[in-house]
């Protein structure tokens, strides 16, 4: 088995502090979370911001504090900056040609902007188009290419995260078309309602529509992130936990905070043989300058 991958995404902009009162929220905790699962053995810090009510941010003060705090750790980890915010639409119940309140979605170039000042490592590129909660993500493929091109610019490598599998043919079109100029990881997101079923049949499925080279990791959302994870692993997938996905250590136990999910994620990884890369294998594995 090659070496692992193993992302911590410590908070996300769906989870709430109602599902858990640790949830990480000001820029400090966040930080300190990253850091911490860097400690425990995560190699990519996948980052929201939010405000310290909860609420989503994207302010970019909180960015770039976060990616701050973390640089300054030592760890050397991997920074991975969400480009999610933005993209849902909620219609309203008398008129669905109307947004109702709730919905966030704004022109692609405002939601790379603290891409372009930043320039971290990696970023997220979200290609689903679907029903998600109580909303509509809407990425139509112009604006991912609008995106795309930004996120090239700052240098900075994309993850690519699917949903479905119209995602990876829209992925195929946008390698096609030389949208990226090295091969982007992509990620597989599962277990979210109308996407990619958590099964072990799916994720063979989504696997083999990759290209045959693609670096790929998959994620498992709620109950399901543990066995996606070992799934991924066996496949030689990277793997990713956090308070974005799942907030619970066991059935029916929450996580005291994200770093033992990640330490738990360590140990599956390890017991099935694998090893955790460090950032360093990291960045070696997916082409970034060291």
């Amino acid at each position: 088995m090659k070496k692992t991958i193993l992302t911590a995404a410590v908070t996300g902009n769906i989870t709430t502090l109602a599902q858990h009162p640790a949830l990480p929220c000001t820029p400090q905790q966040i930080a300190d979370a990253a850091i911490a699962c860097g400690k425990a053995g995560a190699a990519v810090a996948h980052i929201h911001v939010r405000h310290a009510d909860g609420r989503p941010s994207m302010e970019l003060a909180h960015y770039r504090e976060v990616m701050d705090r973390i640089r300054d750790s030592g760890l050397g980890m991997i920074i991975n900056l969400t480009t999610g915010p933005g993209q849902r639409f909620i219609p309203d119940r008398e008129n669905p040609a109307l947004a109702a309140p709730g919905t966030t979605l704004m022109h692609p170039l405002r939601r790379v902007e603290h891409i372009a000042e930043l320039k971290p490592e990696m970023c997220s590129l979200d290609l689903n188009t679907m029903w998600s909660g109580t909303s509509v993500v809407i990425n139509p493929p112009e604006n991912v290419r609008i995106m795309a091109q930004v996120i090239r610019e700052a240098g900075t490598r994309p993850e690519i995260e699917l949903f479905d599998s119209g995602d990876i043919h829209l992925a195929h079109a946008l390698l096609d078309e030389k949208v990226f100029d090295h091969m982007p990881l992509f990620q597989v997101v599962t277990g979210v309602r109308y996407g990619f079923e958590a099964t072990p049949q799916t994720l063979c499925y989504a696997r083999s529509l990759l290209p045959a080279e693609a670096n790929w990791g998959a994620i498992g959302i709620g109950k399901s992130s543990f066995g996606i994870l070992v799934q991924a692993a066996l496949m030689g997938g990277h793997v990713r936990v956090g308070f974005e996905d799942n907030v619970y250590l066991n059935r029916g136990v929450l996580a005291p905070d994200n770093a033992s999910l990640v330490r738990k994620a360590v140990s599956l990884v390890e017991e099935l043989g694998g090893t955790i890369a460090s950032p360093d294998d990291a960045r070696a594995i997916l082409g970034l300058a060291s």
